[in-house]
């Protein structure tokens, strides 16, 4: 799949088969990801594979969390099944202190973003599917997967095949006249 079929046929995909994640998809994915630019070229971003079905179902009891969820009307998280049912989840991590800071803009957040969606577009080119799950007990989440003092999780990426065919409509996206202005803002 070359990559602009691969940014369109990605999807947000929550349910998974139980057919395991071949070891030369995820060393093709993460090789992509290396590839990712990050700022000053200091590569903060880290990755946790978490396989064990124990540990996925802690992480899916782990993306509730209820300070967050309820004020919105969730009573779950609607990626927690993912979470459990995935064969892999990909915790994404970034050391902020690997990378900089700019007038406030912490870019180890950049740089795990833009991790992240070659992460996605990677997997989609290899058949997989994705879904970004960024609600989570930080804290507990580290404690879990021994992650170090100073080590931000920045996301959380169950991977699989997905269990049944995906949608083959487009979500909706705004047309181009929206989103890009040339030479100025609404132009």
């Amino acid at each position: 799949m070359d990559f602009f079929e691969a940014v369109s046929n990605r999807r947000s995909v929550r349910r998974y088969s139980e057919t395991p994640v071949e070891k030369e998809k995820l060393e093709a994915v993460f090789e992509a990801v290396r590839q990712s630019p990050t700022w000053s070229n200091r590569q903060c971003p880290r990755f946790v594979l978490v396989r064990d079905p124990a540990d996925r179902a802690r992480l899916s009891e782990l993306s509730y969390v209820e300070a967050l969820m309820a004020p919105m009307g969730y009573k779950a998280n609607p990626s927690q099944k993912a979470l459990a049912e995935a064969p892999v989840v990909v915790v994404a991590c970034a050391d902020p202190s690997e990378s900089g800071q700019v007038r406030g803009q912490d870019y180890y957040l950049v740089d795990t973003g833009i991790a992240a969606q070659t992460l996605m577009l990677a997997a989609s080119a290899l058949g997989l599917a994705s879904v970004f799950v960024g609600i989570y007990d930080e804290g507990k989440v580290k404690a879990l997967l021994s992650i170090p003092e100073g080590v931000r999780v920045v996301g959380l990426f169950p991977i699989g095949y997905p269990l049944d065919e995906t949608r083959k409509d487009r979500p909706r996206r705004k047309p181009l006249a929206e989103t890009l202005f040339e030479g100025k803002w609404g132009a």
